[in-house]
């Protein structure tokens, strides 16, 4: 029968219990939609490149509602950098940590935004990113789910057919089964999905946990402040010139300092701590800063802190730290704010021959 959306829900990281009812619940329900496909997936940041699940997921021609436990912004440009896009679809609910303003606050930023787009051919196809962590009712998602299937007019062949036959259809295969990864495959509809099992039918490709930096190329500027400050070989260029994340498990785990450096706050780090270096929407960084925080200040600024974490990763890897003397971002040309100390001392280390 034809479908007008695919549904997949990314699986949270361990083994969290309550976690793993709500994306049953949330799949088990859809399982017999008649209008919908729906899978499973491992946590979408944690996937390699040749995963299953992203071969699975790059397969997907139709419009796609994605389900995960991490903010949409940096779901959005992890699934764009693993090769599945399309245009970002509208959704009505919130993410975790949103307050009542984040609508005005979305617009300004979009208003604000120069960046140079994603790369590559994007599909008309549109994709809707949901925030698994900001209820703890299925049936919200559920609701959302289904106010998206009803703007959908054109009905798709279903995943079953759209993916027969492809280069990597045995690999594939699991995720066109989404019974038999819930609870051991026993879901009927109308069955309780209170209790989850430990054992589904079928086990998914393992993954391990990772660190590394998505760009958001919305806000991307290709400045190359990222490649210039980051020692560690992590970011390179495409065959355009356009500034990408060429070597992931080069970036050094736990350090956000490039994110710190970025002036359109363009760099995601989605497992961080900090909900703007994870992807919720606000500033990162504002490069110019005060020198008395810089040296024994109460506050540091975070261009300070991204040059101590940077040294601590070097100090690491037996390296020599080289505080602001290498990669400092560079100031703004044409700029008509005044000069000030910090600008000084910048073109002063920038004299150095080192």
């Amino acid at each position: 029968m034809p479908k007008k959306l695919t549904v997949v829900v990314s699986q949270s990281q361990g083994k969290n219990p309550a976690k793993a009812r709500l994306e049953e619940e949330i799949a088990a329900a859809l399982l017999f939609d008649p209008e919908i496909d729906v899978s499973l997936v491992p946590h979408l940041y944690d996937m390699h490149a040749d995963h299953s699940g992203l071969l699975f997921l790059r397969s997907v021609a139709e419009p796609l509602v994605f389900l995960s436990w991490l903010y949409p912004r940096a779901t959005r440009w992890t699934l764009d950098r693993q090769g599945v896009k399309g245009q970002e679809g509208t959704t009505l609910l919130r993410s975790e940590g949103e307050d009542e303003d984040a609508d005005e606050n979305d617009e300004a930023e979009e208003s604000q935004s120069a960046g140079i787009g994603s790369q590559g051919q994007v599909p008309k196809r549109r994709i809707w990113c949901l925030d698994l962590r900001a209820y703890n009712d299925a049936q919200v998602y559920l609701d959302e789910i289904k106010r998206i299937g009803a703007e959908q007019s054109m009905p798709t062949i279903g995943l079953s057919l759209s993916l027969n036959g492809g280069p990597h259809r045995h690999r594939i295969a699991p995720y066109l089964e989404p019974q038999k990864l819930l609870s051991n495959g026993k879901h009927e509809p109308g069955a309780s999905t209170s209790g989850v099992s430990a054992r589904p039918a079928i086990e998914l490709e393992p993954t391990k946990r990772r660190w590394y930096p998505v760009i958001d190329y919305s806000r991307c500027t290709n400045c190359m402040e990222c490649i210039d400050f980051c020692l560690f070989g992590v970011y390179g260029l495409d065959h355009s010139g356009s500034i990408l994340v060429e070597q992931q498990d080069n970036c050094k785990k736990g350090c956000p300092a490039c994110s710190r450096v970025c002036p359109a706050n363009a760099i995601i780090f989605p497992q961080h701590k900090t909900p703007a270096i994870a992807g919720a929407n606000g500033e990162v960084t504002n490069l110019k800063i005060d020198l008395s925080k810089l040296f024994g200040g109460e506050e540091k600024d975070p261009l300070a802190m991204a040059v101590a974490e940077r040294d601590a990763e070097l100090v690491a890897d037996g390296r020599e730290a080289v505080g602001m003397a290498v990669g400092i971002p560079k100031r703004q040309t044409g700029s008509d704010k005044p000069r000030d100390a910090l600008d000084d001392l910048i073109d002063g280390l920038d004299s150095f021959e080192l």
